[in-house]
């Protein structure tokens, strides 16, 4: 299991580099700036629909359900609180209004095409006089009610096409995105998988790219949303009363405090949580991988008591999230409703003293409740956008990782048709510094030559197949395919002629077919057929409830370990290479399944090169040439008679595995 629950990112956390962060998100944006660009176009639409809205209700409260009435200054007419008396202006060219002023003569002072009654008066009219009176006005609402709903109807329209544009493009760009981290992730060395465990990276690829997603789908446009309904906020609040935008704007500074200080906390917040997150994945991935040994070791409460603590840091953290916006929203909330009263109290006596009509009142307490909206929006999603850049931060520490094998910078590189030769020339090899693994390995295989290596547990036998593979590189010296440096050649063409069958083999998902012709697709129905027979492989699989066509569950948990070894062995078979390395591969084998594997051993080895990793010593004495290797040097070379007639190391191994 892994202990180090640590992440190598960690120590970047610190870091506040958004802007570089989106610079480099901006590529995964690019192909897709057109749609983009009409989102944004349809945000610029929304929100001038948006800010109509409360306009078009002033419009309709001052010129039709409460006009501004007239003064008529020319009649000198004083009421008796010693003002100037309004005057309801009607239009008498109708000849239901002339019959009004023909029956109230008293109420009503007249020109040549208009005529005039006290406000007061109005409402000494029956209902439906003064429907009759106003019905200008009727029609004029009823208009505004339909021109509204045009209006509400269009809004709903782009905000549909906006929504679906957005995500369209928010998905293709997690989809790009992850495959991206995916290509990267498999061109990276083994050495990065042995640092970083599963749980981790898988966190990388799904949950962390899944946060990414609301930030395209909705920050990016909603940000362009809320900085134009702001500037149009302001300068409609401006232009119904500078004064009294003044005053309510006295609480900006408030407001633009709060949000960055709240932000700030979030930020610290949110990495902490993504770690966590992370851990647990982690943890899950460690548990499920090693649950028969906590079992066998009975280490389940031990196990348990690890999780719980890291569920517990991860409940902390999320109750800190809460925390942030359980006081960040009533902070905007309040200091919303103290601007909304500021208004309602210097706004209201406008009204009464007749310096701004109701309508525009109406309206400027619309507009200010909305301009609070997209400050605690920008507040909101800059949180949601620290949660992203905390996630952004770790795919690209993910995407950064140089922690793969160089390939030759040379424009011409070697062909390399066929394996005839691999040398070791003084080759040494440590996975960390100061502590060799290799000391100074040289020795040369010839083509069709079978090669045994053996040694003790930790002796350096797997690391040598690490570097013939090139999973690794040597710390110093060379390998050498046909005199070559091994690092000449291009990684996918070494491993193209090469087969490596390890201890405990590995199967994917999918069909059994899936898993024999993984390298090697085109493979012809004679050749399947083949290959099954040499690989011993054809009288299990006839067993099979479908045959070779039997999709494997996860774990192949249906397969004995001698069948999973025979599938493998075949899968090498299909890739037809030049050199078979077998990694012990019978070390899992109970004695019955062993023989069949070395039938099928010695056929997957005919007339190839091969390298055999030997634990049991049986599997090595009748290779061509025996290396025993003892920490991490070779100190015998030879055939099996040579190497027990010298009565050495090899001889004592031989005696110590015979006396068990």
């Amino acid at each position: 299991m892994h202990n180090d629950m640590g992440y190598f990112e960690e120590e970047k956390l610190g870091q506040a580099y958004d802007s570089g962060l989106i610079k480099r998100l901006y590529p995964f944006t690019k192909p897709y700036r057109l749609l983009f660009i009409c989102s944004i176009f349809m945000v610029v639409l929304i929100t001038i629909i948006d800010l109509s809205i409360p306009y078009i209700t002033k419009i309709a409260i001052d010129n039709y359900i409460v006009p501004q009435l007239e003064i008529k200054k020319k009649t000198g007419t004083i009421n008796n609180d010693g003002m100037e008396s309004g005057y309801y202006k009607a239009n008498i060219s109708k000849k239901s209004v002339r019959e009004i002023v023909s029956g109230h003569k008293h109420l009503f002072k007249t020109d040549d095409a208009s005529a005039y009654i006290k406000t007061e008066d109005l409402y000494l009219l029956s209902k439906d006089d003064i429907r009759v009176l106003r019905q200008d006005d009727l029609n004029g609402v009823s208009g505004i009610a339909v021109f509204l709903f045009a209006v509400v109807c269009l809004g709903f329209a782009f905000n549909f096409i906006q929504v679906i544009l957005m995500e369209y493009t928010g998905q293709m760009i997690m989809h790009d995105m992850r495959l991206r981290i995916f290509s990267h992730i498999q061109d990276l060395s083994v050495s990065f998988f042995s640092k970083n465990p599963v749980g981790r990276l898988v966190t990388r690829a799904t949950n962390d790219v899944q946060n990414m997603h609301e930030m395209f789908t909705s920050i990016i446009t909603f940000v362009f949303k809320d900085i134009f309904l702001l500037a149009g906020i302001t300068v409609l609040l401006i232009s119904i009363n500078p004064k009294l935008t003044f005053i309510t704007f006295t609480l900006l500074p408030f407001v633009v405090f709060a949000s960055f200080y709240f932000a700030g906390i979030a930020r610290d917040v949110y990495r902490v949580l993504r770690i966590k997150v992370a851990e647990i994945n982690s943890k899950f991935s460690e548990t499920i991988e090693g649950i028969r040994i906590i079992q066998l070791f009975r280490k389940e409460n031990e196990n348990y008591r690890r999780f719980k603590q890291l569920n517990h840091e991860n409940y902390i953290a999320g109750i800190k999230q809460v925390q942030v916006f359980a006081v960040f929203m009533p902070v905007i909330e309040l200091l919303g409703s103290a601007a909304l009263a500021i208004v309602i109290f210097y706004g209201g006596g406008s009204v009464i003293s007749q310096n701004i009509s109701l309508g525009s009142l109406i309206a400027f307490i619309s507009y200010v409740k909305m301009f609070f909206r997209p400050i605690r929006d920008i507040a909101e999603k800059h949180n949601i956008m620290q949660n992203a850049m905390a996630s952004a931060e770790r795919i690209f520490l993910i995407l950064d990782s140089r922690d793969i094998i160089p390939e030759s910078v040379k424009t011409q590189l070697p062909e390399l048709k066929q394996i005839s030769e691999l040398e070791f020339k003084d080759v040494s090899f440590s996975y960390m510094p100061d502590e060799p693994v290799l000391k100074n390995i040289s020795f040369t295989i010839q083509p069709g030559e079978s090669v045994a290596v053996v040694g003790p547990t930790g002796a350096g036998k797997t690391s040598l197949i690490n570097l013939i593979v090139r999973f690794y590189d040597p710390t110093s010296g060379s390998v050498l395919l046909n005199n070559v440096d091994i690092r000449e050649y291009e990684s996918a063409i070494i491993r193209s002629k090469m087969a490596l069958v390890m201890q405990d083999p590995f199967l994917f998902s999918g069909t059994v077919y899936d898993n024999i012709v993984f390298g090697k697709p085109d493979i012809s129905e004679s050749e399947l057929e083949n290959i099954l027979s040499v690989s011993y492989c054809k009288s299990f699989i006839e067993t099979l409830p479908d045959g070779i066509h039997t999709v494997l569950s996860e774990g192949v948990t249906q397969l004995s370990s001698g069948q999973r070894q025979l599938i493998s062995m075949a899968r090498a078979i299909a890739q037809n290479p030049d050199l078979i390395i077998l990694d012990e591969a019978t070390s899992y084998i109970d004695s019955g399944s062993e023989q069949i594997i070395q039938k099928a051993l010695f056929n997957l080895m005919q007339t190839r090169t091969s390298i055999i990793i030997a634990h049991r010593l049986s599997t090595a004495r009748n290779a061509d040439k025996i290396m025993v290797l003892n920490k991490g040097r070779i100190i015998e070379t030879g055939s099996h008679d040579r190497l027990m007639e010298i009565q050495g190391f090899y001889y004592k191994l031989n005696q110590f595995y015979n006396s068990k």
